[in-house]
């Protein structure tokens, strides 16, 4: 991949908002350049989406997230792509890894309350064929999430020390 498209997606992962024109002016390219390396980029989905990150625990609104270790054992000739699928089109899963270390896949799900993701865990996730155990860790709150701090943070208070 090419230096500007490189700079595009950073500029547009920064904030998706910014419009071709001001990205043109910000790298010193045309416009025209820019949207065509923009459409080159949705096009082979490079850019898959566009989103918005949102600090859910400012809205009214009760949804528990959770992380979801999975051991599983892998399928002759697909590995652990095919459990992998019946996995991610669930729904609820909001995010599929395959992971290195003690455990294969992370699962991030979500739903409205503690028993729904319980019910999710117990007679879908855990009763699938080549799924040998879960590990189940709910998200109480979150301080940052995609390079963006939700909450203010104190300054330092402390007091200059000098020799």
């Amino acid at each position: 991949m090419d230096g500007l498209k490189l700079k595009i997606l950073e500029l547009l992962k920064e904030d998706s908002r910014r419009s071709a024109g001001l990205i043109a002016t910000m790298l010193g390219e045309t416009e025209e350049a820019v949207q065509a390396a923009i459409r080159q980029l949705e096009d082979d989905k490079t850019i898959v989406k566009y989103a918005t990150v949102v600090n859910w625990s400012k809205v009214d609104d009760e949804k528990v997230t959770a992380l979801i270790e999975v051991q599983m054992t892998p399928e002759r000739g697909r590995g652990f792509d095919a459990l992998a699928e019946r996995i991610y089109l669930y729904p609820e899963v909001r995010s599929l890894y395959l992971m290195s270390g003690a455990y294969d896949l992370l699962v991030e799900i979500e739903g409205k309350n503690l028993k729904q993701v319980a019910s999710f865990v117990s007679s879908k996730l855990s009763t699938l064929e080549g799924v040998l155990s879960t590990k189940t860790y709910f998200i109480l709150k979150k301080y940052k999430q995609d390079g963006f701090v939700f909450e203010d943070h104190e300054g330092d208070h402390r007091m200059l020390v000098s020799p």
